[in-house]
């Protein structure tokens, strides 16, 4: 999928949103820049989430608990091995009913998330606001 600019961008994500159920899993990959975070305000917006987004690169997970259903967005950039996650109730996370958001997520050990996720991989396209999104559910 190409997403010309930052609007369809956006656009994409609250489309994305309105699909989420329970206990979905996003992980996001993509260079850095690429737009990961723009991605995951927009889903959060979809969802209705009223507090700032932030990227939660030092805290590992921020929760947003105000949209249609919580929101638990990681960033695991920073996150050295997978005891930092477990201290955290990572596993936790992923059964609590809400929609976690995992950015850098191919940084993650083999085996800590389950098949039945949703990938997105965004890399920069011709332009500096287009962007090409590869989507496996």
């Amino acid at each position: 999928m190409i997403l010309r600019n930052l609007q369809e961008t956006s656009e994409y994500g609250k489309a994305l949103a309105k699909e989420l159920k329970p206990n979905d899993i996003i992980a996001l990959t993509g260079d850095l820049g690429a737009g990961k975070t723009t991605l995951s305000k927009a889903i959060a917006e979809g969802l209705g989430v009223t507090e700032t987004i932030t990227t939660p690169t030092f805290t590992i997970v921020c929760e947003y608990e105000t949209g249609s259903l919580p929101l638990y967005h990681f960033d695991v950039y920073r996150v050295n091995d997978s005891e930092e996650l477990f201290e955290i109730g990572f596993e936790d996370y992923l059964n609590r009913g809400g929609v976690c958001l995992i950015e850098w997520a191919n940084l993650l050990e083999d085996g800590l998330l389950p098949d039945n996720i949703i990938k997105i991989n965004i890399e920069y396209g011709e332009n500096e606001d287009e962007r090409i999104l590869t989507i496996e559910r």
